[in-house]
């Protein structure tokens, strides 16, 4: 049968409800007007103010986080980033960790009413960190999801290249989920036909895209020959960021991910203060193990003051 070619992006979400046990809450899209004209897309989870805000990693967007937003039931929002999801792309094609926490920063000012447990996966994870380096203000707790700066990029990275080299359309939907699957991405397959469904557009010539900015400038930038070439595009250079962070810093590594023993002992010893903890999952934590991340972001909400 195949996947499907439209879907409404909300329609996924009573199975995911019923599947974890729990009801589904009120969710809503919102939009914003960043002070270049651009605007920001995210979605709400939840009545009343937000206290947690998740950040998705490269080439996602804020629905790689509903099941996990699900089993949270707490008031979330999860942002789509530049050039992401229904955010506006960014005609300079900046998208490294900094640019991006500007963006951010802006959002969380609008739409949160108190300092957040900010929740950032891969590229997400290194905008949190700049976000809470720069506004530490809007930040109570900074939890990085499966990335360090600096990362090796000759293991799981060289996965995400891979990923996104050659063709940015595709015939059908179908080819996107048997691509993602071979290299590790997603969990089962029907949770990586929801993602791809979520994460692309058919255009008028039928053939299927990516909605996200990234895929068509990756192809090549990914490709990178070098692993400082490759560093530079995946904007893996923030440690100085990390360092600033003075609310309390935990580090996810997920053990069929990208992040290493090694990497994550580099960032313990960078970091003494930092906690690390380990995930059974793949890189996108959050779709692959999101009961247990979860778990651990209420247990930062319960210890917050």
């Amino acid at each position: 049968m195949g996947v499907p070619t439209t879907t409404s992006e909300f329609q996924y979400l009573p199975l995911q409800a019923q599947t974890l046990g729990v009801p589904v809450p009120q969710v809503e899209r919102l939009t914003l007007t960043l002070p270049d004209g651009r605007t920001l897309s995210a979605l709400r989870f939840g009545e009343g103010a937000p206290v947690v805000t998740l950040l998705h990693g490269a080439g996602l967007n804020a629905h790689t986080w509903d099941t996990m937003a699900l089993g949270l039931q707490v008031p979330t929002l999860a942002i789509d980033l530049a050039g992401h999801g229904d955010s506006s792309w960014r005609d300079d094609a900046a998208y490294t960790a900094r640019t991006l926490a500007d963006d951010v920063a802006f959002a969380l000012a609008e739409w949160t009413t108190a300092p957040q447990v900010l929740v950032g996966q891969s590229l997400g994870g290194l905008t949190a960190a700049a976000v809470a380096a720069s506004r530490p203000q809007l930040v109570s707790d900074v939890i990085i999801v499966d990335i360090t700066p600096g990362i090796d990029t000759s293991g799981g990275p060289s996965a995400l290249r891979a990923f996104y080299e050659g063709p940015t359309d595709f015939a059908a939907r179908d080819e996107l989920v048997d691509r993602a699957m071979s290299l590790g991405f997603g969990g089962t397959r029907a949770e990586t036909e929801r993602g791809v469904v979520l994460n692309t557009r058919v255009r008028e010539d039928g053939r299927v895209e990516w909605k996200h900015h990234f895929a068509h400038l990756a192809a090549t930038a990914l490709a990178a020959p070098t692993p400082e070439a490759a560093n530079a595009v995946l904007d893996v250079s923030g440690w100085e960021d990390l360092a600033s962070i003075t609310v309390p810093l935990t580090l996810v590594r997920a053990t069929r991910g990208f992040v290493s023993e090694t990497d994550a002992e580099e960032f313990q010893r960078r970091l003494p203060g930092a906690a690390v903890v380990a995930i059974d999952a793949t890189h996108n934590v959050q779709e692959t193990a999101p009961r247990e991340l979860a778990a651990l972001i209420r247990t930062t909400i319960d210890t917050t003051p």
